[in-house]
């Protein structure tokens, strides 16, 4: 009996020793108690990592941050950013607790398999394309026949870009690069006509070639998908519940046509979906743990989705991205808000 005892003792200690910090009590009641969220942001430097190849996007992560802060602390909310050169070091952050959010992370295969991580619906549709140079009579990837295209080597833009091409039996000539500066170099002084790349790494690049941009093109022909979508620990549901529909919301706000000039008048309005997302319907902030004013605080701080893609990422802001797959699905694009119900 003593021995079994003993046993039990042993086993219990072992459970409480290992368990995660992340599972001693609430997300949502640590962030409370410490009066900030701690969210972590890809600066993504592509010559660090052979596994991503995102521009740096650290604006619209940042605004993320800061719905999600305001969703639970209120409208003067704090959240501390935690700077990531990689999107692994990010993601074991996440899971050791430094960190409650990621920002943006990549829901792929192998960051979903039995990772204990879960991610909300993607928030920004970034894919591999095509960095053209106009002057060179370029309008779509059939024209890169016997040219020359600029990748890094050795990451998985090179093995997506040459499954593409092989499939859209394009004879193109690889121009394969170690360094970014000098693939940018070999672009610009015309030794390759396209550069490939997660499309917000080619605007980030774009950048860089100042009153020359004006000559490069994105193209919109998808090389690969490349998704990005908030990322928290699966140990709390109601964690994850929030982070989910705060996106959700943003989403449903762009939907409705709320934004931050027009919140205090929609407020007055009939509309039933409205009147939830707004809180003026009682009893749908209970369900996350919030209060029913939770996503008219959102809306208030960053806009709908749509206005924090313009600023932070497209026309609005220096990287000049297109919506494209990020416009509503009502416009061609692939955001559709869950009914609020």
């Amino acid at each position: 009996m003593m021995r079994i005892s003993a046993l039990l003792c042993f086993i219990v200690w072992l459970i409480s020793g290992t368990a995660p910090a992340a599972l001693a009590g609430s997300t949502l009641d640590k962030i409370k108690v410490a009066g900030s969220l701690p969210c972590g942001i890809n600066t993504e430097l592509p010559e660090y990592s052979t596994q991503d190849a995102h521009g740096n996007h650290a604006a619209f992560d940042q605004d993320i941050c800061k719905a999600v802060a305001v969703a639970v602390l209120g409208t003067n909310a704090k959240f501390t950013i935690v700077p990531f050169n990689d999107e692994q070091d990010a993601l074991k952050a996440l899971k050791s607790g430094e960190i409650a959010l990621l920002a943006t992370g990549s829901p792929n295969f192998i960051n979903t398999a039995n990772t204990g991580l879960g991610f909300a619906r993607p928030i920004f549709y970034d894919y591999q394309g095509f960095l053209v140079n106009k002057t060179m009579g370029i309008a779509s990837p059939k024209d890169l026949t016997g040219k020359k295209v600029c990748f890094l080597g050795g990451t998985e833009i090179e093995i997506q870009l040459q499954g593409y091409m092989q499939r859209e039996n394009i004879k193109w000539l690889p121009f394969l690069f170690q360094e970014e500066g000098e693939m940018e170099a070999a672009f610009v002084t015309g030794n390759c006509a396209a550069i490939s790349a997660d499309v917000s790494q080619l605007a980030y690049e774009r950048l860089a070639f100042k009153n020359r941009a004006r000559n490069y093109e994105i193209l919109p022909d998808v090389i690969a998908k490349d998704p990005l979508a908030p990322t928290y620990r699966l140990d709390d549901p109601q964690w994850a519940s929030i982070v989910n529909w705060t996106v959700e919301a943003l989403i449903q706000a762009e939907e409705s046509g709320v934004t931050q000039a027009n919140l205090a008048e929609m407020k007055k309005s009939d509309d039933p979906v409205i009147r939830r997302l707004l809180g003026v319907q009682r009893g749908y902030g209970q369900f996350i743990g919030l209060d029913d004013a939770w996503a008219a605080r959102v809306i208030e701080a960053v806009g709908n989705y749509g206005e924090m893609f313009e600023r932070d990422l497209g026309s609005g802001s220096v990287m000049k991205l297109p919506c494209g797959p990020n416009n509503l699905w009502t416009q061609g694009g692939l955001m559709y808000a869950l009914p609020m119900r």
